[in-house]
């Protein structure tokens, strides 16, 4: 349980959000500081939409319980953590004047952020609404009034940390708050304090965090634990927070960083981003198709398959992996990010259904794993045999009958509605079976560019497809693991 002096901590850090992510992952770094003496600090909830929701904090002193549920270096792992990083949740809408009088705090460090890709837009907002009505409204409102109020000192301003999953996040939101001063005429001093004092660092985090249990494993867990928790949520073990900076004053105010190796302060973190975006997006993108065709509805019961594990396991480390490789991702970088993805996929707490993952399909296949079909050939002469099949266990998934309308595939013995773009195009091309892989691959429109044009992809990707006409996905991956005869 807290101690009672933990709830006597200062307010060092404003969060927009009191969604799961925040709260499983930069939320459940601070509490941990704080336990261990390293950070001492709280944080302070803004929630944007309305007061309706802040009620079970208030009621439980804005604890909650935080279920840890998974696999970790292939071991399961269960733990309960009681998290009490938050101080207090204020709506926007409704405390607006206690939001603004935060800003008068000088302990005050630290700005986090989560309001999904669609927060940060440039909108016309007026910071003397009140509030603002767009999230970079309000942050704007909030530093300026930070800035009048410690008349521009430049020991005041804050590390501005969002965790929205779109590119360069900081980079952007720091962009629209040049142009919403400006809107706003603020002056140019303002404008000088917020770019020299405060600092924008671009992040990227990466934690499964389904939120609320099940009704009934909540019941269980709480019988458990003794006690009843509404805010109660679950995540996985596997945890990172990955944040840019080369900044000594940054690193400064983020000492909760040195308390768990998942949070990692780097000059660039290009690296950690190439590793989600091929090694674990990649892979489910490249395997949806390949399971859903074996007859698997969620990733974890195709993981305790060994032959499905054996073919996840030959496209990272046989082809994905070595691809990437490069100036500043070593081989190290690759086994370990790997491992993770295994264990991540393999979680038996995780529902995690292939047919979600298979949504806008053909877009995921072009900006994940078309890449990756790049880097491979800029370093081999033969085709990638576990890449092609994937491409052909798409294409054999896109064969698709049009039922009322929407456009269904029926494979692995399931019948799965496509929500794909690109689906009335593929549903033609299905139409003559003998062109299809040609005309798919050689769609310009569906990858940029033709992809017939690397030697032997196109044949290898039409005989994977042949094999899976006559004998299966399943018996066609059991034969391309004992081509490669690697155990591990």
């Amino acid at each position: 349980m807290p101690t009672p002096a933990s709830f006597e901590l200062p307010e060092r850090v404003l969060q927009f959000g009191t969604g799961v992510l925040l709260r499983g992952l930069p939320d459940y770094y601070i509490d941990k500081a704080n336990k261990a003496g390293t950070f001492n600090g709280r944080v302070l909830v803004v929630k944007s939409t309305s007061s309706k929701g802040a009620d079970a904090f208030d009621k439980q002193d804005s604890l909650y319980t935080l279920c840890i549920k998974g696999i970790q270096d292939g071991k399961q792992e269960v733990s309960y953590h009681i998290n009490n990083a938050i101080s207090r949740v204020l709506a926007a809408s409704s405390n607006w004047p206690e939001i603004m009088n935060a800003a008068h705090n000088p302990e005050l460090s630290i700005i986090l952020s989560n309001t999904t890709e669609v927060g940060i837009v440039l909108s016309n907002d007026n910071v003397n609404d009140a509030p603002p009505a767009s999230f970079p409204g309000k942050l704007l409102a909030f530093l300026y009034e930070r800035y009048r109020h410690f008349k521009g000192d430049d020991q005041k301003g804050l590390v501005i940390l969002p965790t929205e999953l779109i590119t360069d996040n900081a980079s952007k939101l720091k962009g629209i708050l040049q142009n919403l001063a400006k809107q706003n005429a603020l002056g140019p001093e303002f404008e000088g304090w917020l770019l020299q004092a405060n600092d924008f660092c671009n992040t990227l985090v990466d934690r499964i965090v389904p939120g609320k249990l099940p009704a009934a494993q909540q019941q269980q867990t709480e019988q458990e634990l003794g006690y009843s928790d509404e805010l109660m949520i679950m995540a996985e073990p596997f945890s990172l927070w990955a944040i840019e900076t080369d900044s000594p004053r940054v690193h400064e105010r983020l000492s909760f960083a040195q308390i768990d190796k998942g949070i990692v302060l780097v000059p660039s973190i290009e690296k950690f981003k190439e590793l989600k975006l091929r090694l674990l997006n990649g892979t489910h993108t490249f395997s949806c198709a390949a399971a859903l065709g074996s007859g698997f509805q969620v990733v974890k019961e195709s993981m305790a398959n060994q032959t499905f594990c054996t073919f996840v396991k030959n496209l990272m480390r046989n082809e994905i992996g070595p691809s990437i490789l490069g100036a500043y991702i070593e081989p190290e970088d690759v086994a370990q990010f790997a491992n993770s993805v295994i264990d991540r996929f393999s979680n038996p707490f995780l529902d995690h259904r292939w047919e979600n993952i298979a949504l806008h399909y053909t877009s995921k296949m072009n900006m994940r794993n078309v890449p990756l079909l790049k880097k491979w050939y800029s370093k081999n002469a033969a085709a990638p045999a576990y890449m092609a099949f994937g491409f052909a266990a798409y294409i054999k998934f896109m064969d698709s009958s049009l039922e009322e309308g929407k456009y269904f595939a029926t494979i692995g013995g399931q019948h799965v509605a496509l929500q794909d773009e690109c689906a009335p195009a593929l549903h033609e091309y299905w139409k003559d079976s003998t062109t299809v892989v040609s005309k798919v691959l050689g769609e310009d429109s569906l990858w940029g560019m033709d992809l017939r044009t690397f030697a032997g992809f196109e044949q290898t990707v039409s005989d994977y497809l042949q094999q899976i006409n006559a004998q299966g996905v399943h018996q066609t991956i059991e034969k391309l693991n004992a081509e490669w005869q690697v155990e591990y």
